[in-house]
């Protein structure tokens, strides 16, 4: 099992663990009304301290330029899931997500995913999420890498590159597999259309 597939597995057992402590949402969580356009804005000049991010589906939201431009490419492949889905989580393991997400792949296996916790996540368990991301096996954190929420971790994990935040009490995930090298500034642009689509 790789790095990045062992580090999702660890992501979603604390997801479990939390939704097992009886979290709960106010039932209005749906994404706002109006669709984001495509948006090729460095993460740098992006402030993603101002915000606020569902816990809810938001991926139909995401500018299919914005895929486009991650994967250097068109999609050849899509999917989607939601909180309560059975869904791969790791080679040849499969479990229930507690959380909302897609993934796009390219023809030349170029992948690009977003996904958000369905429950809050405290302060506390932000800074648990960046340190076990940061401590993965084969994955480095980049400590020079703009912030994605507050707190936030960017790692470099074999061929991907990941940026993670706390927005609110949302922590949302989005990521960039290259079958070239990791581009960090490729990773950050599709990360500020994830976090535009998924903004209530």
């Amino acid at each position: 099992m790789s790095a990045v597939r062992r580090a999702l597995v660890a992501l979603a057992a604390l997801v479990l663990a939390t939704a097992a402590a009886g979290c709960t949402s106010d039932g209005d969580d749906g994404p706002s009304a109006d669709r984001p356009s495509a948006s090729s804005t460095p993460l740098q000049d992006f402030a993603t301290d101002d915000v606020s991010v569902v816990r809810g589906e938001f991926c139909p939201r995401i500018a299919p330029e914005a895929v486009t431009d991650a994967l250097g490419s068109e999609s050849t492949d899509g999917t989607t899931w939601a909180n309560g889905d059975r869904v791969e989580l790791a080679d040849g393991v499969r479990d229930v997500a507690h959380e909302y997400g897609c993934s796009w792949t390219a023809a030349d296996g170029t992948v690009a995913r977003a996904w958000v916790f369905a429950p809050p996540v405290t302060a506390a368990g932000a800074a648990d999420l960046g340190r076990r991301a940061r401590g993965a096996d084969g994955c480095r954190a980049l400590p020079d890498a703009p912030a994605y929420g507050a707190p936030s971790v960017a790692t470099r994990c074999g061929d991907v590159v990941t940026f993670q935040g706390l927005f609110g009490d949302a922590w949302l995930t989005c990521s960039l597999s290259s079958t070239t090298e990791p581009d960090v500034d490729r990773t950050g642009r599709w990360c500020v259309a994830v976090a535009q689509a998924a903004r209530s």
